[in-house]
């Protein structure tokens, strides 16, 4: 049974507010209904409950946060410190959770891409979008989604057509940005990746100001068979931010999708990512790096499910933590009963470059199929101390030394990056955050 935490703020006054202004197509707005009740009943997890043992979101639960029911704004100056001006495709930008049309682009695209705001895509042509919606991330016996889909207006939409080859990266950029209240940001992401299209998506979460704000992120995707679809999750959150992130992907016959997950900043973090394998000759790569700096908390949980035949999959997480920063891995691999031929690969390694650092891990393996190659392992450890002195015996100082060894570390991960222009600028980025401990 869940454990209930009663939070600080009014969320049923909210809702109530905000279902009046912001209206939805019949279905949706039961559905939406009906998630506030999941919601209640759940209330935020605790510690008692297995999933979220070690990752104690009490904090949360005493913050007065409010969800903006209108649009916020965002200068020009903020936007800039946030980009990624070397993807150069179409970008959405979103403020608090609601699109601002002012700051984003969709030119470029080519015939048989859609890429609009949620909120417009449901005024205009609701059919399709809200035959989607809460389809994979359901909201039962999961509060943060319950609580995202109970506040459901707006979010980003990305439609691919059957045989559509997008060739630039498409950015979409969520951007949590506190005023006088601490806010309450719950986007919703909602991807179609046609049979034989290939795109690239690029979802970003950032922070600005020193207040506290929660955003409460949803993706949904769908890769149809013989799709290609790379994803990448960066989060650069405040240190006064907290993120909770769920995505759920379902992949067709011989399909390819692979989600990086970069979390670079917040107070505490969670990223969660299920992929059902739903066609044979399927494959599916999930990748994470994570860094941890003064009394941080990251936690990163992962399902893949084999639920078909001759599917394969790779898994690569590594965080460095330093201070009295913490770090969760759950990752968790299911082989069905029928899908033979499976191979899967799972490694979380960590380096702890203090002794108040901790981490956690929790590789597993669920497998009812006989006929199939399934590893997995974790690492935990400190800098070495013979590569060190090796570099400081060619006139490194200690320092420079162990910047080195601690980027190369990083660099690893990075190198599964596809698309040389996110490889580059998310090396620089973490040339400025990565710790080096002491």
């Amino acid at each position: 049974m869940s454990q209930v935490v009663t939070a600080a703020p009014d969320y049923a006054g909210q809702f109530a507010a905000w279902s009046s202004a912001v209206p939805l197509p019949a279905p949706l707005a039961d559905m939406r209904r009906d998630a506030f009740q999941s919601f209640e009943q759940l209330g935020f997890p605790t510690t008692r409950l297995e999933e979220w043992r070690f990752t104690n979101v009490a904090p949360i639960t005493k913050i007065p946060f409010v969800a903006p029911e209108g649009a916020s704004s965002l200068s020009r100056e903020s936007l800039d410190r946030l980009q990624l001006p070397q993807l150069g495709g179409a970008e959405l930008v979103f403020v608090n959770g609601r699109l601002a049309p002012d700051l984003s682009s969709t030119t470029g695209l080519p015939d048989g891409v859609r890429v609009a705001g949620l909120a417009e895509m449901l005024a205009g042509q609701a059919g399709a979008v809200a035959g989607r919606v809460g389809q994979l991330a359901g909201a039962a016996g999961q509060a943060f989604t319950a609580l995202n889909t109970a506040f459901l207006g707006d979010g980003a939409v990305v439609e691919v057509d059957d045989g559509v080859v997008v060739e630039t990266p498409i950015h979409l950029l969520f951007v949590t940005s506190p005023d006088t209240a601490p806010v309450l940001s719950q986007p919703r992401v909602v991807v179609s990746a046609g049979a034989n299209s290939q795109v690239c998506l690029v979802e970003s979460h950032a922070g600005t100001g020193e207040g506290a704000y929660l955003s409460n992120a949803v993706s949904e995707m769908w890769v149809a068979d013989h799709a290609v679809v790379d994803h990448y999750v960066v989060a650069r959150e405040a240190d006064a931010g907290y993120h909770v992130g769920q995505l759920v992907a379902t992949l067709g016959r011989a399909s390819n999708f692979s989600s990086h997950a970069i979390t670079l900043g917040g107070a505490i973090v969670r990223n969660e990512a299920r992929v059902i394998l739903g066609g044979e000759g399927g494959e599916c790569t999930l990748n994470g790096l994570y860094l941890g700096t003064g009394r941080q908390l990251v936690d990163n949980q992962t399902t893949i499910d084999h639920a078909t035949p001759h599917c394969d999959s790779h898994e690569l997480y590594k965080g460095i933590l330093d201070g009295q920063s913490r770090a969760v891995f759950n990752g968790k691999i299911i082989v069905r009963l029928d899908a033979q031929k499976t191979d899967a690969k799972q490694s979380n390694k960590a380096l702890l470059l203090s002794e108040g650092a901790q981490v956690t891990t929790k590789p597993q393996l669920e497998i009812f199929a006989d006929d199939v190659k399934c590893t997995h392992g974790a690492t935990v450890g400190q800098l070495d101390d013979e590569a060190l002195f090796y570099l400081r015996s060619r006139a490194l100082s200690e320092e420079q030394a162990r910047q080195l060894l601690v980027h190369a570390f990083a660099a690893d991960l990075l190198g599964h990056i596809k698309v040389g222009a996110i490889r580059e600028q998310l090396d620089a980025l973490l040339l400025e955050r990565l710790p080096v401990g002491s």
